[in-house]
């Protein structure tokens, strides 16, 4: 089918004459009021951005055949509009016609290789995404929700030891409205325009947090009221779960919500499994804190909560194992190919793990974790409980 559908990327400058003519062609057109006014008059019946964003698109699909153009800000796929189109909209009935992105204009006037840089969007997100990026000497390229938005990173950075970090609020890049306001965090007041795009360069103070993608974030960075796999064991349970990008995770008896947070910093998706209503809310505070707020809390107890969940390509059982037909149940929905962990620190709960490794292979671990602390005027290392670890990988359906 001839694409139908035009999604225009445009700038501060408004239309150049190849754009104006593709408008001009039009008997539909779509976009914010500041960018109909830069696109001009014209015959093509229009529309602004309607909520929810599902009453436009049903809009602009209802006019499929008819020539139809949306005018987005910068490139369409990149953190805009795009995204949302190419799911309903099949890639042969659409182009996109890229302008010049906030992030590669941003890019250009600091004189920062884009590759570089961590880019990534705070619109409409919570601030607790800087912890997937923020790390000492990384830069960071940050689309804006509004004009509040450098004062709320200045103080996120701050509180967490990077108050050093140099910043800067592009506004309106590339017309005639374009500012520059620039600043250190731990001095912010700038007044910034509600279109801007931030860009950080990370200084690490003295006791700042280092939020590292590698597995094993110390224990208190988690809200919890002991239900927590601990950092070293957390480390080598992710290491044997081999997270990667959009693979999605069952954490059964999730706890603090640790490790689900953890694959989810790590790329992948999660749905977390957990009984009890206080720590699902300070998991749910943990996964918006740490980067990971789309993690999927669901309350009850495995293996009745299972049923209906997307399908996992790795699955933890941190808790629960002692419940008939969990682990059952975790291996009969687990993808072929797909990494099960589990842990155990009673000697039933063991017990079960051998049983599993007898009926479905794997390999069985036994860890025990030491700390040194005072005795009295001296030192000396203090055991944790010793975990016991199964861990398998499926290579056909089989229930045990």
């Amino acid at each position: 089918m001839t694409p139908w559908l035009t999604v225009l990327g445009i700038g501060e400058d408004g239309l150049d004459p190849a754009g104006r003519a593709i408008v001009e062609s039009a008997e539909f057109l779509v976009g914010g009021e500041r960018h109909l006014a830069l696109a001009g008059a014209g015959p093509a019946e229009r529309m602004t951005w309607q909520r929810p964003l599902s009453v436009t698109l049903d809009a602009i699909l209802a006019r499929r055949p008819r020539p139809t153009v949306v005018l987005a800000t910068g490139d369409p796929m990149w953190f805009g509009i795009g995204r949302s189109l190419a799911r309903r909209v099949p890639a042969g009935e659409m182009r996109v016609l890229p302008a010049p992105g906030a992030f590669s204009l941003a890019a250009a006037r600091l004189a920062w290789p884009l590759e570089g840089a961590a880019a990534f969007s705070l619109h409409g997100r919570p601030l607790g995404l800087l912890a997937l990026h923020v790390a000492p000497d990384a830069r960071l390229l940050v689309l804006s929700h509004d004009g509040g938005t450098p004062a709320r990173v200045a103080d996120w950075l701050t509180r967490h030891g990077y108050g050093g970090s140099r910043m800067t609020a592009l506004a309106h890049m590339g017309g005639p409205l374009e500012s520059r306001t620039e600043g250190r965090a731990d001095s912010w007041t700038g007044e910034v325009p509600d279109l801007n795009t931030l860009a950080v360069e990370c200084v690490a103070g003295d006791g700042a947090r280092i939020f590292s993608r590698a597995p094993g974030l110390p224990d208190d960075f988690f809200e919890h009221d002991g239900m927590l796999t601990k950092a070293h064991v957390r480390a080598a349970t992710l290491a044997l779960l081999a997270p990667t990008a959009g693979a999605h995770l069952w954490d059964i008896g999730a706890g603090s919500g640790a490790v689900s947070i953890e694959w989810m910093r790590a790329g992948g998706t999660a749905t977390a499994v957990e009984p009890a209503a206080a720590r699902r809310a300070a998991m749910a505070r943990n996964a918006e804190a740490l980067g990971a707020p789309g993690l999927d809390i669901r309350a009850g107890c495995a293996p009745e909560a299972l049923e209906g969940l997307p399908e996992p390509d790795a699955v933890f059982i941190g808790g629960g194992l002692g419940v008939e037909g969990v682990l059952e149940a975790a291996w009969a929905a687990l993808r072929p190919g797909g990494r099960i962990v589990a842990n155990a620190v009673t000697l039933e709960s063991g017990a079960r793990l051998v049983r599993a490794r007898s009926e479905l292979g794997g390999g069985l671990y036994r860890m025990s974790v030491e700390t040194a602390a005072p005795v009295g005027r001296f030192n000396a290392f203090r055991p944790a409980m010793a975990v016991t670890q199964w861990a398998a990988r499926k290579v056909q359906r089989t229930v045990p």
